[in-house]
């Protein structure tokens, strides 16, 4: 049987979704250049410019949930069209910016445009596939979006070489073509955009689902082991290991490569696998992969590492999300979907942190193996998550 065959039948209004993701994520390079930006372009000290990330930090952590309920009363579409026409402005107005509070007060209203995309663009998609296809969709969502940001980082590497002004524009512009997409799908599909129609139960808020509440819980240790692909890792190989920053950008190249030729028809095979088997797979082998670093010395090992990591990613995250929506009612996907962004938000600022703290006191050795044990105690956790029916109802 073809694995592939699983995404032919998935809606045309997801493939449509997923191209206007495509196209926005292709253009993504600001963020990655934002701190080469601040301290070459505007000769800032790099604890200055570390102000500025935090701030954009914080408006993520802010955005994640709050555009989630927003998203449930308003429309996913409305929100998503406010997140990308907003984003996009603000990215073409950036460059023109130098003053440290005002350049600060951009960023984080930016990064709270752009983080709001994603709980929107989850739910949306949750509610247009069938929950039997949700998990290829996330797969299929996530495939792209890796897909996109393969060429963005990259061009804008070499477009900053010219002007860091044009990274930030050609972000924008290719925003602003995203949002053009996504507002003539929008205004095509109408009933899309619609808010979500009232369940009669009502239901509960996210914050008062234990049974969500525990699966992040368990899911937030396995996403502080994974964001040391921005901590521990490039310290550790570069600089411990002697290999070039060449070849740390391969280890990311290897990465995508395998998310977008085998995420879907991996998550096509595995789709009729119960939830906790697949978090607990996922989670054991982005703990095995992080923790062999450890041990790793050659280019060939480190390599194998991170295909060991990405096949976990590949199984953890498109059927984490998948388990969000199940437990989610119809009306509060962008709710429930928040809490799931704000897990990554979160991780993504104390992971490295944490990592590197760990580093500093300990060494590499402990560091790696406190992600080893980190991951399991993630794996042991989620292994105990059961969905026992689709709690998830059609949005109007």
């Amino acid at each position: 049987m073809n694995p592939w065959r699983g995404i032919l039948g998935l809606p045309r209004r997801v493939w449509l979704l997923c191209g206007c993701t495509l196209v926005n994520r292709m253009g993504t390079m600001a963020f990655p250049l934002l701190t080469l930006y601040l301290v070459q372009g505007l000769g800032w000290a790099p604890r200055k410019a570390g102000t500025v990330l935090l701030g954009y930090g914080i408006g993520s952590l802010v955005s994640a949930p709050l555009a989630g309920l927003v998203a449930d009363r308003v429309g996913h579409g409305r929100v998503l069209r406010v997140s990308l026409w907003g984003s996009g402005v603000l990215l073409m107005l950036l460059p023109l910016v130098k003053h440290p509070a005002g350049l600060l007060g951009l960023v984080v209203l930016w990064a709270a445009l752009t983080q709001a995309f994603w709980p929107s663009s989850m739910a949306l998609l949750a509610g247009l596939a069938g929950p039997g296809q949700r998990r290829a969709v996330f797969a299929l969502h996530r495939a792209v979006s890796n897909l996109g940001m393969a060429v963005g980082p990259a061009l804008g590497g070499v477009i900053a070489m010219v002007s860091f002004s044009w990274v930030f524009w050609t972000d924008g512009i290719t925003t602003l073509v995203s949002a053009g997409l996504l507002t003539l799908f929008l205004f095509l599909e109408r009933e899309v955009d619609r808010p979500p129609g009232r369940d009669q139960d009502g239901g509960s808020g996210a914050w008062r689902d234990p049974r969500l509440l525990s699966l992040l819980l368990g899911f937030l240790p396995v996403l502080l082991v994974f964001w040391q692909v921005g901590g521990i890792l490039p310290l550790y190989v570069v600089r411990d290991l002697g290999c070039t920053t060449r070849f740390f950008g391969l280890i990311f190249t290897v990465n995508t490569l395998l998310i977008v030729a085998l995420e879907v028809p991996l998550n096509v095979a595995m789709a009729r696998c119960p939830h906790g088997r697949q978090l607990v797979l996922g989670s054991l082998l982005v703990a095995a992969g992080f923790g062999l670093v450890g041990l790793a010395r050659g280019h060939g090992a480190i390599l194998a590492c991170a295909v060991i990591w990405t096949f976990g990613e590949m199984i953890l995250f498109p059927t984490t999300a998948d388990a969000v929506a199940a437990l989610a009612p119809g009306h509060r996907r962008g709710e429930y979907m928040g809490l799931y962004s704000l897990a990554f938000a979160a991780a993504s600022a104390l992971g490295p942190w944490l990592g590197l703290t760990v580093y500093a006191l300990a060494g590499p050795g402990p560091a790696w193996g406190a992600c080893f044990l980190l991951g399991c105690v993630g794996a042991a956790a989620l292994g105990r998550f059961r969905v026992e029916q689709d709690r998830a109802r059609p949005s109007a």
